[in-house]
């Protein structure tokens, strides 16, 4: 080793190391990759704490890439930016970790039970199914030849086995165990993609109603401190509709994954009743950890996620934050002494962001059976002061399908999600929207569009009801300004804490939203009568809507009525439209 900058080293006498190639640094064998090579000198990434390395020192080349372990035991696992069991290693040096300190990421102890799925004679190509384990939580896995891989089957061992014990021996006398190694910034291969038709529902009414994501889609989440990302991503991988759910902390305080991981081993599964955990891979990189692996956290979480997707699962991945992410390129950039672009990040964060969510996607799996999985990305993004024309927003705004931009002033206002209804937008809204016409109720569409279009007339009348005040509009603006309240406390605005209401099914959320407009169709038939707003009767449709909102499962039917009464005692039946 011939110099140390921070994350950086440089070293000499290498031979032919490769890009990316991981080397081993100084007496402590502390991890590092290859950045760049220039004539005998080598630039590396150091992944853990360099204070206290020496000039002089020896580095050794491992011949591969940065790669993480895939197989059973990655369900429930808590595992760091390099792939490092955390666990493990806090049994190994306490609860801070050493440098040099290593453990795979797969415990080579542990047992499972594998189920064959082929013979003695079977032909396998890449991506074949050839048996199966039981995960926690009930989950299979199943066991995939690793692409590359093929031969006829020779041998097949069936029962309690270890990661590492050979289950399937080929013709050839190569032999296949239940785990496989894949470099993180390689993309895994599949046999082609696949439109995507089926919404992720999260569970949250705003985004499912006004902002649906497809399965396989990317969203940016972007927001200034306070508005609620961290909240909406632990929303999304509690409630959202997936099958393994990766959460990336990258750079984010580690009282925040602490919560995370309180949480998730309370909560239960809404759908399947089992532990969040039991479905959940957490990657944690916090802000105290080394920001070279900051940058690696998000390969290695979307790694995991290409391997469930294989299997033909849907696969939901929080990456929590980007604009972590970025700052660790920037600043290994300036390192590097590299060419800087916007306010210093590297001139090739937008490529590197369009890289990184080209990994998202619904495809069609390699191998036999035939099977469909996909991976769902969606990036909170953390702007300086809330300015969404900063670098890496605009980097993630040319790739992404959908934009949930939060506002600082809803946030606070106490509107959870605090969503800017005004700027967010989805490219997947008109399909998925045509989906939940046949699914939940053929009038989806329609109401989506005229909620969108009451929220903007809202929006220009509050401009003006600021000036003159509320009192001085005429009577069917004030009932347009009571309904789009109504609408956004009780159809756009949820409560994370509360159990009824925390996760809301689409056809409630349907249901809601249909009330809240039929109340103001009711009152607007009403004025054009004769009637004034002061006559009409908004309080009671107000309550019932809070009771609807907040009813569980078994109470729905009734609350669903009390709505309807309410809606009848608007005004007189003589000012009422026709059912709708």
């Amino acid at each position: 080793m011939t110099r140390v900058v921070g994350a950086l080293a440089e070293a000499t006498g290498l031979g032919n190391v490769a890009l990316n190639e991981l080397v081993r640094v100084g007496d402590r064998q502390l991890l590092a990759e290859v950045l760049r090579v220039s004539g005998d000198v080598a630039t590396l990434q150091v992944f853990e704490e360099t204070t206290g390395l020496r000039v002089g020192e020896p580095v050794v080349r491992e011949g591969l890439p940065l790669a993480i372990e895939l197989g059973p035991g990655l369900l429930g696992a808590v595992i760091d930016g390099i792939g490092r069991p955390l666990g493990r290693l806090a049994d190994l040096t306490g609860h801070f970790i050493q440098p040099g300190t290593t453990a795979p990421t797969l415990d080579r102890r542990r047992r499972v039970r594998f189920t064959a799925a082929c013979a003695a004679g079977d032909h396998l190509e890449p991506g074949d199914v050839f048996g199966t384990i039981e995960e926690r939580g009930g989950l299979i896995l199943k066991v995939l030849v690793p692409p590359g891989r093929s031969g006829v089957v020779h041998a097949v061992s069936e029962g309690d086995v270890t990661v590492a014990d050979a289950v399937v021996t080929l013709d050839t006398g190569e032999p296949l165990t239940v785990m496989q190694k894949w470099p993180v910034r390689r993309p895994r291969p599949a046999a082609a993609r696949v439109e995507a038709k089926q919404p992720f529902l999260t569970g949250q009414r705003i985004f499912d109603f006004l902002f649906p994501v497809a399965e396989g889609g990317t969203v940016a989440v972007p927001g200034g401190f306070g508005t609620g990302k961290t909240v909406i991503e632990q929303a999304l991988a509690k409630y959202g509709d997936a099958d393994v759910v990766v959460y990336i902390g990258c750079g984010e305080r580690g009282n925040e994954m602490a919560e995370v991981l309180h949480d998730f081993t309370t909560l239960a599964d809404p759908r399947s009743g089992r532990s969040v955990m039991d479905r959940t891979v957490l990657v944690v990189n916090t802000s105290n950890m080394p920001v070279a692996a900051r940058e690696s956290s998000v390969y290695v979480g979307l790694t995991i996620a290409e391997y469930f997707r294989d299997m033909g699962y849907r696969v939901a991945v929080m990456a929590d934050s980007l604009s972590r992410w970025a700052e660790a390129l920037r600043e290994v950039g300036s390192r590097l002494q590299e060419m800087p672009g916007e306010e210093g990040y590297p001139t090739s964060l937008a490529s590197r962001a369009a890289k990184l969510h080209e990994r998202a996607g619904r495809v069609r799996c390699l191998g036999r059976p035939d099977r469909t999985g996909s991976v769902t990305l969606i990036s909170a993004v953390s702007p300086p002061g809330g300015d969404f024309s900063e670098p890496v927003t605009q980097a993630c705004l040319r790739v992404v399908g959908a934009l949930w931009a939060l506002d600082p002033t809803l946030a606070h206002q106490r509107q959870f999600p605090a969503v800017d209804w005004e700027t967010s937008y989805s490219l997947h809204a008109d399909a998925i929207s045509r989906h939940f016409d046949e699914t939940v109720d053929d009038r989806w569409s329609a109401t989506r569009a005229r909620v969108l279009d009451l929220l903007q007339r809202d929006a220009e009348l509050r401009e003006v009801a600021g000036v003159v005040g509320p009192e001085a509009l005429e009577d069917k603006d004030r009932l347009l300004l009571a309904a789009a309240a109504t609408m956004r406390e009780f159809v756009l605005g949820q409560s994370a804490f509360d159990p009824n209401d925390a996760f809301s099914p689409p056809a409630k959320t349907f249901a809601l939203a249909n009330a809240a407009l039929r109340a103001f169709d009711i009152g607007a038939a009403a004025l054009t009568r004769g009637l004034g707003f002061a006559d009409l009767s908004l309080d009671d449709v107000r309550r019932a809507l809070a009771q609807l909102r907040d009813a569980s499962a078994e109470d729905n039917d009734a609350a669903r009525r009390r709505v309807d009464e309410a809606l009848g005692a608007i005004a007189p039946p003589s000012a009422q439209p026709g059912p709708p």
